[in-house]
């Protein structure tokens, strides 16, 4: 396919992501100022170009194939992309492209949101008053695309086909408790012996209550933990280990302060504590050429401020 065909294309190409995100060929002809037909006959000469099925048509609905989920994710990019370069000629390409501005909208869980992100927000708004964050705190994960958003923050082994990425920090997870849960109860001198203490756990599913273990030189388990107490947030475990109610499974960095200050003393610091929220945390955004200034400014904020 030439360069100039393709170029011929992208009129089709946002009319296609145009009636995905209308919802029907109508409103999207609406938003367009074409007819209905008009439209039709633009997202089925994108689907004759490309010799795939993009929409399945009923007479309700439209539903995306798995082909034309992945062409919409890429006409997304290609008109998001347009927008930002309309964007600059508001006020001058040169003096635009050079400040950052609009808004922001970052994904990340809860307890990174909390502990990492929300501290460093006044500094950088501070720094950038054209920019706007809107800082989306969940634990499920988010379509970037489908959802608008600018970056996200996840942990895992690499970045998900159709993102880019780039490592921000290690997360490790730990266990502590109180000096006064340790001196009744006794400290564990290896991971079996958790099944005799009070432990608080995530408890989202069964798998969290079977805590993983390993250590340098290859012995590694899993040993099913209880405890009177269960919360799917970790700043409630660190109160609960705090005010004695158990050993607790903690990000390392929510941890930090009351270790640092005597409240709470590592537990089997000799071993790694395995878990699915352990890991390098990358930054995510969509894979376009263009990276905003507003989206520049905030990743190089927290690499700066994080990385260490």
């Amino acid at each position: 396919m030439s360069i100039n065909y393709s170029f011929d294309a992208l009129p089709d190409m946002a009319m296609f992501a145009s009636v995905v995100e209308a919802g029907s060929f109508s409103a999207a002809a609406r938003q367009a100022g074409v007819s209905p037909s008009a439209a039709s006959r633009q997202v089925a000469r994108l689907e004759a170009l490309l010799r795939v099925r993009l929409l399945e048509r009923t007479t309700r609905k439209l539903r995306l194939t798995e082909a034309g989920a992945a062409a919409y994710a890429h006409c997304q990019q290609m008109l998001a992309a347009a927008r930002e370069v309309m964007a600059l000629s508001d006020s001058g390409l040169a003096d635009k492209a050079s400040a950052p501005s609009g808004l922001l909208r970052v994904s990340c869980p809860k307890a990174i949101a909390r502990h990492l992100i929300h501290p460093l927000m006044p500094a950088f708004l501070a720094q950038y008053p054209q920019v706007d964050v809107q800082l989306i705190v969940t634990d499920r994960t988010v379509d970037l695309y489908q959802e608008a958003i600018d970056l996200a923050i996840r942990v895992g082994d690499a970045p998900p086909p159709g993102l880019a990425g780039r490592p921000l920090l290690r997360l490790r997870h730990m266990l502590c408790a109180s000096p006064a849960y340790l001196r009744q109860h006794g400290a564990p001198a290896h991971p079996r012996e958790l099944a005799g203490h009070s432990c608080l756990y995530l408890g989202e599913d069964e798998r969290d209550r079977h805590w993983r273990f390993a250590k340098r030189g290859g012995e590694a388990l899993v040993v099913k933990v209880k405890g009177r107490y269960v919360a799917n947030h970790s700043e409630l475990r660190l109160e609960g280990a705090l005010h004695g109610l158990g050993i607790a499974s903690l990000p390392e960095f929510v941890a930090r302060e009351a270790l640092a200050s005597g409240d709470l003393l590592p537990v089997l610091a000799d071993w790694e504590h395995v878990t699915d929220y352990a890991g390098m945390a990358w930054l995510l955004y969509p894979s376009n050429r263009f990276v905003a200034p507003k989206l520049r400014v905030w990743i190089d904020c927290l690499v700066a401020a994080l990385a260490d």
